[in-house]
């Protein structure tokens, strides 16, 4: 299956303010149901205890709203790890008012070396194309003093075939065109190595997690 780009709705935010509202709402479901939180604070969880650390400070890239974080924050909480999160995104208005966040490009993130100790992103990766993922890898090692976490699809005929299944639970006609596509552009594992190993991080474990889920840790040297 190869990798074909399709542009999303959901990115240039091509629909009324009710459809793309309905179109966040079905990503943190799909977060939420589908292994996206899990696959976060799984990755977390694996840096904390490598480090032996109860806190972690986390930049999560392309963040919208930090739904995310914001859930292995209180998840990850109640057993003792403690999350300080600031969010990334392109467009200000993405950003959830009363927390820390900043507006700004994720290929050149506005912060200097090793300002956090994980710098993390959520289907944001397969958005990108090849070179341009380098170049996020690249800012991401920079600004991270212990590890880089990426959490993506991985593309897969199967995957696709559940996407299609499962359109009809999807309240947004954004959604309905932008699920099928994010499968068809996301990278598989081995692409993803390639591209790391281009980047010059440090040590690299991708792992497959919950319905065609790559959870992959960047360690930096």
């Amino acid at each position: 299956m190869q990798r074909v780009i399709i542009p999303e709705l959901l990115d240039t935010d091509s629909g009324t303010p009710a459809e793309i509202a309905a179109a966040l709402r079905d990503l943190r479901n799909i977060n939420r149901r589908f292994g996206g939180v899990a696959t976060t604070c799984w990755m977390l969880r694996q840096v904390a205890d490598e480090l032996g650390v109860s806190s972690l400070s986390l930049l999560e890239v392309a963040a919208g709203a930090g739904h995310v974080p914001e859930a292995c924050r209180q998840t990850l909480g109640r057993s003792g790890l403690k999350l300080d999160i600031t969010l990334l995104d392109r467009a200000r208005s993405h950003l959830r008012n009363g927390t820390r966040a900043v507006a700004a490009d994720a290929l050149a993130l506005p912060f200097r070396d090793s300002s956090f100790d994980v710098v993390s992103s959520t289907l944001f990766a397969h958005h990108l194309g090849p070179q341009e993922l380098i170049r996020f890898f690249r800012e991401a090692r920079r600004v991270c003093r212990r590890a880089m976490l990426i959490n993506d699809l991985i593309r897969h005929p199967l995957h696709l075939a559940l996407v299609y299944a499962a359109l009809p639970l999807f309240g947004s006609r954004l959604t309905r065109h932008d699920a099928p596509a994010s499968v068809r552009q996301a990278y598989t594992p081995g692409e993803i190595r390639s591209l790391l190993a281009q980047s010059r991080v440090g040590h690299v474990e991708i792992h497959r997690r919950y319905l065609f889920r790559m959870g992959v840790i960047a360690w930096k040297n």
